[in-house]
């Protein structure tokens, strides 16, 4: 049955003969045609119908015309202002002017549309895949094609839209709107009205994301001359844009530039909103009432008035209405209202799955795997669904508790499990994966770069999970692709697409973590072994980068997933390589044995180097140890053999003014940072092979905590800090920094207690509250417990300020009390004024002097934890290590001598062990990889007076000169007295 109401037109309209209408009350008229009435619309110039596939027009002259039509049968009509849009069952589209003449729509050839809105002077078409076209004019830019972008008569692609999963499109006078599948609402064209609904009235020439409506769950849209509804999941109805007519049903005839909510239909559960030129109409399934209101000269609003209406009230519906039809679809043309009604029972069995975008889901998947379609239809809906980002976008949603309605920059709408066990499910059947790998790759290169809206960026976490199940060159390929893709994002999207990454579950991120990995060790291993192909740096690069991206991402979300997972352990051999190649380069040059085949082995060295420093701007792809390799062959980079012996910088000193001496040496300025220095103690013996420099760090760490200017502060913790009072200027920090600097470009250690911030601070990270705990337990202690207390008159009472120790934290900070709310910002300001603002000055020059020191800049890959070790040593003593990793010369293990030394070497105080490294080594830092990464190699000594001997230690080479004593007592005499008083014993 077809209810209808509003300006006069031809009694039946040609579908009924004129004494077959009812007229019921209000104007209302009704009639039920023989031939049942499939799809109708209004709009300025027809009304259409459509009956068993043929269409029947109704001229605004009152003409009843017949299109003839070569398309088959036609499914739904569309009317705009400038004419009609006919659909076709297989998704062609025909369009028909004013004087009904039809002729097919260019460019969508080979389309299948499923969707159609008209507005004024524009027209939209959806497709299956999800892609939208509009044709018409673009004087208000309702095309969505940017501003400058001309009025088009064939189909344009909205490219902005193309990774939006869209479920309904709709126009109006010259506006047009779209919704999206987790109910986000993009709109663009004329917004005079604000119709638009973002709170101005400013047109849009693209589409754009009306936040207002963010979350409301919308799930239908209408627009109409200068006005849109929106239809929340629970019945709720927003409208905003023109109200002069009382459109907006809010009681005033104000225009409105936010979606405001319907407050007189508030309850009533509406299903279904349409709008006219200037009234709405709206229809509740459970109670069969249709409300209208807006304007009522041609009494399009069904109830007697003849008035504008600005609140809804009730259509005077014949009562026939309410016992056996239900509403099937709701009208709102020029000034018309139409309201077509199906038997109950046709309802409830009617479904329409044709006008929806085509997703991948889990049943789509099982029917694949049965094979109950043929191969041609299945390879047509992976084509579809695979070759759109939209469509692969609106896949896998997570509909429990309406969470994909949640959908935003830290929701992505994803049911995660579902999508791992679909995508393992297809990777069984190997036909089906290379169909999909196949799409895949296409779609790819089409992706939007700048997306729209946030659900654009899903496919970049649907197709990790299915490149997982690939085999290993599909994988390789598509990794590649991928990572391209993430990289060329526009920085906005970056931010979205690292939010999801960080609220994705720890297995998928681990997932993630090992693809990029992989990708970059097999590269890696390609390298390594010689097999360099085609733009090998770039293509490392873009896994590096990526692997970065997450390891960020996981540092500042907490997530549970180690550094070692990182870590691309072929590195490593990469550096073997290099190595032995450096070797063999060396020696050729040594013994002037460089022939032309060198040049090859050079060309390969120069690219292992060039990957090195790749490699080093992505801390998180290799170990320490690999790290500190690199860090060694890019020194040998910056000197020649030549050089270290034509300029040794021999650095000559007293041991007793130590640090006096290395300050009017550095002020001198002729040292050369780059080369490696070695140190003379004036006035004894030996050569330094490394032994002696280390013993002049160890020495001028001990000066400066000593020297009188107090650069430096010892903390509650026995940590050190800068000192920011005394008497010490710009120059005591810059030439501290330069000694750090040169410690550790030359791999020496200082002992110097540094707390990990400062470590954070070189590599530009920022200190938190658990450092200031490192620093000063009980200052953090205490912030602590003020996060912690949960009554706020006690934290009243504390009577805290916005000032520490007199500085003012902020603007007025001492007249400013801390309180609960407040009291996050005054922790965090006290830690930046602890470790930032207070060591301002001292931080800037240290730092400068720290650059200087260590000329080398790579020292930026290590992680703030691995330099703080390079220069301080590990603080951990592993002593059975040291016994394991000890080698023997001219004894072994298993003699008397050997044994006695381990029993009494055991049996030191801990102090008196670290004493025995100083002794052996000039330093008691344990190396980076434990005493594994030191020699120590024990020597016997045969000489005949060993009982007037001490121990004898060669710092240079790690060699430990034990003499065979006659008993342990002696030994053990001997070898503390050696280790107490070593500073009297020259060594080289």
């Amino acid at each position: 049955m077809l209810c209808y109401w509003g300006a006069q037109v031809r009694e039946g309209f040609g579908l009924v003969k004129p004494d077959q209408v009812e007229h019921g009350n209000s104007g209302i008229r009704s009639m039920c045609p023989k031939l049942k009435v499939q799809d109708m619309s209004a709009g300025r110039s027809f009304v259409g119908f459509i009956r068993n596939g043929k269409v029947s027009v109704l001229s605004s002259d009152g003409k009843l015309k017949q299109p003839q039509l070569k398309n088959g049968r036609i499914r739904q009509i569309f009317c705009g202002g400038a004419g009609a849009v006919l659909l076709s069952d297989s998704g062609t589209v025909v369009i028909m002017d004013k004087s009904t003449v039809c002729k097919h729509l260019k460019g969508l050839d080979n389309r299948q549309v499923i969707q159609i809105a008209c507005g004024d002077h524009h027209s939209m078409a959806l497709t299956k895949d999800g892609q939208l076209f509009v044709w018409g004019e673009n004087s208000h830019g309702q095309l969505g094609l940017k501003k400058d972008h001309p009025s088009s008569p064939s189909a344009q692609h909205v490219q902005s839209l193309s990774g939006i999963p869209v479920a309904q499109i709709s126009a109006g006078g010259d506006h047009s709107f779209v919704l999206s599948l987790s109910g986000v609402v993009f709109g663009w064209g004329k917004n005079s009205a604000g119709q638009l609904g973002l709170g101005d009235t400013t047109d849009r020439y693209v589409p754009t994301v009306v936040n207002s409506l963010h979350q409301k769950k919308t799930v239908s849209i209408s627009c109409g001359g200068e006005h849109t509804a929106t239809l929340s999941k629970g019945g709720t109805v927003f409208t905003f844009g023109s109200g002069g007519s009382g459109q907006l049903g809010h009681n005033s005839f104000k225009d409105e530039h936010h979606p405001r909510v319907v407050a007189e239909l508030w309850g009533s559960k509406v299903s279904h909103i349409t709008c006219g030129r200037h009234h709405t109409l709206v229809s509740v399934a459970s109670s069969k009432l249709i409300y209208s209101f807006g304007c009522e000269i041609q009494g399009q609003l069904g109830n007697g008035e003849v008035t504008t209406q600005s609140v809804p009230f009730p259509v005077d519906l014949p009562t026939e209405c309410n016992d056996e039809y239900t509403i099937d679809k709701l009208i709102a043309g020029e000034n018309h209202s139409f309201a077509l009604f199906v038997k109950e029972l046709e309802s409830k069995a009617k479904s329409n799955p044709s006008n929806e975008v085509l997703t991948l889901n889990d049943g789509m998947i099982d029917r694949w795997l049965a094979g109950t379609d043929s191969w041609a239809t299945i390879k047509k809906e992976i084509n579809t669904v695979f070759s759109s980002a939209a469509s692969l976008n609106g896949s896998f949603l997570k509909m429990s508790c309406d969470d994909h309605y949640q959908t935003s920059e830290e929701h992505c709408g994803l049911d995660f499990d579902l999508v791992k066990t679909s995508f393992a499910k297809l990777s069984e059947n190997k036909s089906l994966i290379s169909e999909v790998v196949k799409v895949v790759q296409q779609m790819l290169r089409s992706l939007n770069l700048n997306p729209t809206g946030v659900e654009s960026l899903r496919v970049y976490l649907l197709l990790p999970e299915l490149i997982k199940h690939l085999e290993k060159q599909q994988r390789t390929e598509l990794t590649e692709a991928l990572a391209s893709k993430i990289l060329q994002l526009d920085p906005d999207a970056h931010k979205v697409l690292e939010k999801y990454w960080a609220k994705s579950p720890d297995d998928w991120l681990k997932n993630l973590v090992k693809l990029f990995r992989k990708a970059s060790a097999k590269l890696i291993g390609q390298i390594t072994y010689g097999k360099m192909g085609f733009d090998f740096k770039k293509r490392l690069k873009r896994f590096l980068k990526i692997l970065q991206m997450i390891y960020q991402v996981c540092g500042s979300a907490n997530k549970d997933i180690p550094n070692r997972d990182f870590i691309i352990f072929e590195v490593n051999d990469l550096l073997d390589t290099l190595e032995t190649t450096l070797k063999n380069l060396f020696w050729r040059l040594w013994l002037s044995a460089f022939t032309e085949d060198c040049q090859d082995v050079e060309k390969l060295r120069d690219c292992y180097f060039e990957i090195i420093k790749i490699l080093v701007k992505f801390p998180s792809a290799a170990d320490t140890v690999s790290k500190q390799r690199m860090f060694v062959f890019l020194q040998w980079q910056l000197f020649t053999p030549r050089a270290i012996l034509l300029n040794g910088n021999m650095l000559q000193i007293n041991r007793e003014s130590v640090w006096m001496d290395t300050f009017a040496y550095l002020r001198q300025k002729k040292h050369k940072f780059c080369n490696p220095m070695q140190v003379k103690f004036i006035g004894e013996n030996g050569i330094d092979g490394r032994g002696l420099s280390a013993e002049f760090f160890s020495l001028l760490s001990q000066s400066l905590l000593k020297w009188e200017k107090k650069v430096l502060e010892v903390h509650e913790s026995s940590l050190v800090w800068f000192n920011t009072e005394g008497m010490q200027d710009n120059r005591d920090f810059y030439y501290l920094g330069v000694i750090c600097g040169m410690a550790l470009y030359n791999r020496h250690y200082i002992n110097l207690d540094f707390p990990l911030a400062l470590y954070k601070k070189l590599l530009q990270r920022s200190p938190t509250l658990n450092d200031l705990e490192e620093l000063s337990p009980v200052e953090a202690r205490s912030l602590k417990s003020l996060l912690e207390e949960d009554e706020e008159e006690v934290v009243d009472m504390l009577f805290l300020d916005f000032t520490v120790k007199g500085k003012k934290l902020i603007p007025n900070g001492d007249q400013i009390q801390v309180t609960k709310v407040n009291r996050q910002k005054y922790v965090d300001l006290y830690v930046d004024f602890v470790f930032n603002k207070s060591v301002k000055k001292q931080f800037k020059h240290y730092l400068r002097g720290f650059s200087k020191g260590c000329p080398l800049d790579a020292w930026s890959m290590f992680h703030p934890e691995e330099l703080q070790k390079l220069l301080h040593g590990s603080p951990k003593y592993e002593w059975s290590e040291l016994q394991q990793c000890a080698s023997y010369e001219k004894c072994s293990a298993s003699d008397e001598l050997v044994q006695n030394f381990w029993t009494v070497f055991f049996e030191l105080s801990e102090e008196n062990k670290r004493k025995f490294l100083m002794f052996l080594y000039g330093t008691d830092r344990v190396p980076v990889g434990g005493f594994s990464k030191r020699p120590l190699k024990i020597f016997q000594s045969d000489c005949p007076d060993a009982e007037d001997r001490l121990p004898e230690a060669q710092t240079c080479f790690g060699r430990f000169i034990l003499h065979k004593y006659s008993d342990i007592n002696t030994l053990r005499d001997k070898l503390i007295h050696a280790i107490s008083f070593c500073e009297v014993f020259g060594r080289g």
